[in-house]
């Protein structure tokens, strides 16, 4: 990781390089809590080095309670993608959509992994201020739809695909597509990513001018979509809410989660 003060001034508000970096914040802001449930310190680095309007971020992210429900499915993930990695040191890691997240540096990756961060041009060229290439980590810039990126990345060995926050804004055809490249070149490992409700797509068309373009009521239909897939656990986003410090946030989450908007956000593990 570099150590210099980098300029961020450029990126524009509402931009996709700005969604990251409110995500980035968030993480930055959850880990200097007494008790983080993530606890990113390569968060909190990072925003240290950021030149850019940090307050402004304060201010429209709401982090007192936005922080735990990036805290909290950031955590499941790091806890799946570790146990994976506790099983298979010789593995491939594709982290797909990646943003600023340093989870190739939160976790306790071993040197025999090989991990790929893949986003696109504009957002890997930020992470490039950040962090450098090494002989076991590499960023790669390109939209996970074009499959040319793919050719970049080595076989034969178990995989693991991290995909958080990136396939509701891809098309179902496109969701389809990504899969079956990945289980068409890899011979076995797993995918954890989430998913949103079905009624995702058109609560977006209402309120966010339709950036998200997938859900589906129940993911467990991608089995039948790509029959490599194996649905090996399912939780929703926010089942670690009893980790919440706050006692009025964490209520508020326990009432979520038992709503029907617990099913909102769910993660995903599937074995292929």
């Amino acid at each position: 990781m570099t150590t210099a003060k980098v300029d961020f001034s450029s990126v524009r508000w509402g931009s996709v390089e700005w969604t990251n970096l409110v995500t980035l914040y968030l993480r930055a802001y959850e880990s200097r809590s007494s008790r983080p449930i993530l606890g990113d310190n390569a968060a909190a680095e990072a925003v240290d080095r950021i030149d850019y309007d940090f307050k402004r971020i304060h201010r429209s992210s709401l982090p007192v309670s936005n922080q735990y429900l990036v805290a909290l499915r950031a955590k499941a993930l790091d806890d799946w993608c570790a146990d994976f990695l506790r099983g298979h040191p010789d593995a491939v890691v594709l982290h797909l959509g990646c943003g600023l997240d340093g989870r190739a540096f939160r976790l306790a990756v071993p040197h025999s992994v090989s991990w790929f961060d893949v986003d696109q041009p504009g957002v890997i060229e930020l992470r490039r201020r950040l962090y450098d290439d090494s002989e076991c980590y590499r960023m790669i810039g390109s939209s996970v739809t074009d499959p040319k990126w793919l050719e970049q990345i080595p076989t034969g060995r178990p995989t693991l695909v991290v995909a958080e926050g990136l396939l509701m804004y891809l098309t179902e055809q496109q969701v389809r597509e990504l899969l079956q490249r990945l289980t068409d070149r890899f011979d076995c490992g797993e995918m954890q990513f989430d998913t949103l409700s079905a009624l995702a797509p058109l609560l977006s068309k209402l309120f966010t001018r339709g950036i998200i373009k997938w859900g589906v009521r129940d993911a467990r239909v991608l089995q039948t979509w790509n029959p490599r897939l194996r649905l090996v656990e399912q939780v929703p986003a926010l089942a670690g809410y009893r980790e919440i410090e706050s006692t009025a946030v964490r209520w508020m989450y326990k009432l979520t989660c038992a709503s029907p908007g617990g099913k909102y956000d769910v993660l995903n593990r599937f074995e292929f």
